[in-house]
């Protein structure tokens, strides 16, 4: 395809950052209203409704699952969906929306760790300079540009549920590895959230979901809509269909935008400040994550 054909791509790609940038500000709008559970419960009943739709379109149905698939669905819906979630409407009443971002922007840095663990993924020098980058720059992040609180327990409990959210991520996405092996991308992800959305359901209910809907203020609403459609459904449809286009590596620098996108919306929606060590901070976590996922000449040769 020639560039100008690919401009498309890369708008919807762009756009998806900013979707994904603004779940943060949506997230930390539905937790002045909302306790986590119900939260979390909404946002995926909400991108369930609209996956089964994409699916049965653009699969044309479900199809059945294998015994042996059972298990790593499950453990989809239990990190990517229900712990994930659980520490992200958590932490969203800790700490604000910008700092959230950046640590949850190394995502692909521990990814490309572990993955070099288990799947024996080569680790460049590059890759290695950029793991080193971006963890320097979420601890900046994390301490508030006082790096050696790390060592003298500074950390807060909003930061370490947010660092809950890679964990959950990056083990999801290890699971989702093996899981697409035989199921496709839009088809993994539609069983997991109607999987994560089921197991969400009754701590929802006991942390009083039927009590609390009936309260939400417009705001609340318009923020679960958007994390469930625009968050969860679009980001995912347009950004696979960026991997379809131009590759899993050109379409995941893309992610660098996220953290940039959630600061900017944060400050001009919820009025956050854009302190020096949270710019410090995203400096170094985005050209981590740049060069992490960065191929070499030689690389790009042999491909």
């Amino acid at each position: 395809m020639s560039e100008r054909s690919l401009i498309p791509v890369y708008l919807k790609l762009l756009s998806t950052a900013f979707f994904w940038g603004g779940t943060f500000i949506a997230g930390r709008v539905v937790t002045q209203y909302s306790t986590p559970f119900p939260a979390a419960f909404l946002r995926f009943a909400i991108a369930a409704i609209f996956l089964i739709l994409l699916t049965w379109k653009m699969e044309g149905g479900f199809p059945r699952v294998q015994k042996r698939q059972l298990l790593p669905l499950l453990l989809l819906g239990m990190t990517g969906v229900f712990a994930y979630n659980f520490f992200f409407f958590t932490g969203l009443q800790l700490i604000e929306a910008g700092r959230a971002s950046v640590i949850v922007a190394n995502n692909p840095i521990f990814i490309a760790l572990l993955s070099a663990y288990f799947f024996h993924e080569k680790l460049t020098p590059l890759k290695i300079l950029g793991i080193l980058l971006s963890v320097t720059g979420a601890v900046v992040v994390i301490t508030r540009g006082h790096p050696l609180e790390i060592f003298q327990g500074g950390i807060g409990a909003g930061e370490l549920l947010i660092f809950g959210c890679v964990v959950s991520w990056v083990t999801y996405s290890l699971i989702g590895k093996v899981v697409m092996k035989d199921l496709s991308p839009l088809i993994s992800v539609t069983y997991s959230v109607l999987i994560g959305a089921a197991l969400l359901f009754i701590p929802a209910y006991m942390q009083g979901l039927t009590r609390q809907i009936v309260t939400y203020p417009i705001s609340a609403w318009l923020g679960l809509f958007f994390l469930g459609f625009f968050g969860t459904v679009l980001g995912f449809l347009w950004f696979y269909q960026g991997i379809q286009h131009i590759g899993p590596t050109k379409a995941g620098l893309f992610i660098n935008f996220v953290p940039i996108s959630a600061i900017i919306l944060s400050f001009l929606i919820l009025g956050e400040p854009i302190t020096f060590s949270l710019l410090v901070g995203l400096i170094l976590v985005s050209t981590g994550v740049y060069l992490t996922n960065r191929k070499t000449a030689l690389e790009r040769k042999i491909a």
